[in-house]
């Protein structure tokens, strides 16, 4: 403070311009429109969300409201959460890739009653996550609000017969529209049902022809499951009694869209990937990977609307693992990536089984015997394969079997 003309001049309260060259203008949050602020929240990590409620009574206000959960819907895409399986089937916790850190999340109390306490995930699609109970009802949750609800019962019909797949899809979160797919029947002779969000009911079952230009020729035999004893499938037959598979992987199947058609993905009891054209109501069989006396360990996955096959098998004293890709104009399968020998070969002769799931470019391994438990995230377009920190809570190491890949998205309406 300085003296003029006998007085005391005081500092000046009013803002100063800011300098020549700094464009950054100070301001608060606080001073932003409730329209503003919603915008800006929306746009930060999903694992925060948690968190808004304890800030102040302005942005607790705002996790609530249906404009916030508008705004975060408009956010194009968000980094994957990875929804863990463990042999007890009776918690959430999760992968955050966008963090590379384990969260624990509130199991649903709907599955936590006595009739749905031993529900198992069996597909996933934006931000929402299905499950099935022993009674064979669904149930669609958002893992990360805990909503969720169950499903109308399937046609009583549809329990006499084998269930290969289980695939869902969804086209709006914000609105709650998505769609399950079940594929039925034995083959060849195979079906499936839909059931629809916006109608909330199941749709007429749909009989799939065989495709009269299947790339392999290979005719089904009903006695086929009887000659794959060695393929250690999610839903055929495994040499060691101790191997450990996951429930929640029996169905495996992805679901892709191509040139504007669904084709659902799965793997038939024994060892080749079967493409149900759910458009165009057909379906064919791919040439088989590895001749079906050799023992190996194979999953399917979506990636960047394409279906891939993950594979662990083993050769001259070693185990590799590999992804195809399937060429449509060769009618061949093609590496497109592999594991290094230094990180695959710990795998080999201890009878490991790989469930597998894709998130854009990434595909998230859980690799799991009576020996070992690991997860391993490979980068599909730069060869990148890193091993993921073992999960601890409360002091305890946990072990996962399988897992699923969801958007974590809080405005994803079951």
């Amino acid at each position: 403070m300085e003296k003029a003309n006998g007085c005391i001049s005081r500092p000046s309260r009013k803002r100063k311009l800011p300098q020549e060259g700094n464009d950054v203008l100070n301001f608060t949050l606080d001073e932003l429109s409730d329209d503003l602020l919603e915008r800006v929240l929306s746009w930060l990590p999903t694992s925060t969300f948690f968190r808004l409620k304890s800030v102040c009574k302005r942005w607790k206000s705002v996790a609530a409201s249906e404009s916030f959960k508008l705004a975060c819907s408009r956010i194009p895409s968000r980094e994957p959460w990875f929804f863990m399986v463990d042999p007890n089937l009776n918690q959430s916790v999760v992968f955050d890739s966008a963090e590379r850190s384990w969260k624990k999340l509130s199991h649903p109390p709907l599955l936590s009653q006595n009739c749905n306490c031993n529900s198992i995930p069996v597909a996933a699609a934006g931000g929402l996550v299905c499950f099935r109970n022993m009674s064979g009802d669904y149930f669609v949750c958002n893992p990360v609000t805990g909503s969720c609800r169950e499903l109308p019962p399937v046609n009583p019909d549809s329990h006499d017969r084998s269930l290969h797949a289980i695939a869902m899809n969804a086209y709006s979160n914000y609105h709650g529209s998505y769609k399950l797919f079940l594929v039925l029947g034995d083959l060849p002779k195979l079906s499936y049902k839909v059931y629809n969000s916006s109608a909330d009911s199941w749709e007429e079952e749909i009989m799939l022809r065989r495709k009269t230009d299947d790339c392999t020729g290979f005719e089904f035999d009903s006695n086929d499951d009887d000659d794959a004893v060695y393929f250690l499938s999610k839903a055929g037959n495994v040499v060691a009694t101790n191997m450990q598979r996951s429930p929640s992987k029996q169905f495996s199947s992805v679901i892709t869209h191509k040139d504007g058609e669904e084709i659902v993905y799965f793997l038939s009891s024994s060892g080749t990937v079967v493409a149900c054209n759910l458009t165009q109501k057909h379906f064919s069989e791919y040439p088989r990977l590895l001749p079906l006396f050799l023992e190996y360990s194979i999953d399917v996955v979506e990636c960047k609307g394409e279906m891939l096959v993950v594979m662990l098998s083993e050769f001259f004293e070693s185990a590799s693992i590999r992804v195809w890709r399937f060429d449509e104009k060769t009618k061949t399968w093609i590496q497109i990536a592999g594991m290094p020998p230094s990180m695959s070969h710990e795998f080999y002769g201890k009878k490991v089984d790989i469930n597998c799931l894709g998130a854009g470019n990434q595909i998230f391994i859980c690799l799991s015997s009576a020996e070992l438990c690991s997860y391993v995230r490979c980068d599909i377009v730069t060869n990148e394969w890193v091993e993921v920190p073992k999960c601890c809570l409360n002091g305890e190491a946990m072990e996962f079997m399988s897992a699923f890949s969801f958007e974590p998205r809080i405005e994803a309406s079951v």
